[in-house]
């Protein structure tokens, strides 16, 4: 079985479906020509994360917590599209749902912006047992 399969986030899926595409979408736009972006759904023992990955220049871990304000663009992002809301959506998002938005650095280079939802949140499909991406 894939990491993830077979198991759904229970939650409204017009507010998961926008935090993720928050998520691609600033990934692809900081990810340059030839880079990666990498998405992830995996059983933890704790619930499920979905994961954004890419290889772009990342967050500096002190500008984390201030990037899923409202309207805070750091100054590298200043000549690129974008209005600053989109991080803070997906800090709502996962708020919304009792989950939280962790960023992270991305190995070896990059961004890993991970939504953690608890268990409680998680189904299974009727006859597939819940496993984790460790089993």
């Amino acid at each position: 079985m894939l990491p993830g399969a077979g198991v759904f986030i229970e939650g409204n899926r017009s507010l998961i479906a926008q935090a993720l595409a928050n998520l691609v979408d600033n990934a692809i736009k900081y990810t340059p020509a030839g880079g990666k972006v990498r998405i992830r759904v995996a059983l933890t023992g704790e619930g499920a994360e979905l994961s954004v990955a890419d290889s772009g220049p990342g967050i500096p871990e002190g500008d984390r917590s201030r990037v899923t304000e409202r309207f805070v663009r750091l100054e590298a992002s200043r000549n690129s599209p974008g209005t600053g809301l989109g991080l803070s959506l997906v800090a709502a998002v996962a708020h919304f749902h009792n989950a939280e938005l962790v960023l992270e650095d991305n190995t070896p280079s990059g961004l890993k912006a991970v939504l953690r939802f608890p268990e409680t949140a998680i189904r299974s499909l009727p006859g597939t047992p819940l496993k984790s991406a460790a089993e």
